[in-house]
């Protein structure tokens, strides 16, 4: 999947989810995520497609079959990236698949990780109250 083919398949899902067919937008993802190319795009532009989809304002609050397969799908890309990078950011949206996933224990060991990378770098920043947020509400 070349980086054009990406930002078309990422168009193409934006578009399902606009008209309210979040299961293929889902489906769209988990493709996404699946492919072995996906895990050869630069870090930036894997952050880019995974808070896309994690991190969207119109989820539905119950996890449906669909969510759950894109949320496991995007598992290996984002325990790569938080291996790497140590990336506060990748920590939440680590903590938040597992999270979808049901695994509450292992969200809350990784949002305190990435808690303690962000206190370290900036005490204060919002990434900080949302971490903990995420915490608390576990």
């Amino acid at each position: 999947m070349a980086n054009e083919e990406l930002v078309a398949a990422v168009k193409q899902i934006a578009a399902l989810a606009r008209v309210g067919n979040l299961d293929q937008a889902y489906f769209g993802y988990r493709d996404i995520f699946s492919s072995p190319v996906f895990m050869t795009y630069r870090a930036e532009d894997q952050r880019q497609v995974l808070r896309l989809m994690i991190l969207a304002k119109n989820a539905p609050r119950t996890p449906t079959a669909s969510m759950i397969e894109a949320h496991q799908a995007a598992v290996p890309a984002l325990t790569e990236l938080v291996s790497v990078h140590q990336e506060p950011a990748d920590h939440e949206m680590l903590g938040i698949c597992h999270l979808i996933l049901g695994h509450e224990q292992s969200a809350s060991t990784i949002f305190r990780a990435g808690l303690n990378l962000e206190r370290e770098r900036s005490p204060g920043s919002d990434l900080c109250g949302e971490l903990m947020k995420r915490i608390s509400m576990i």
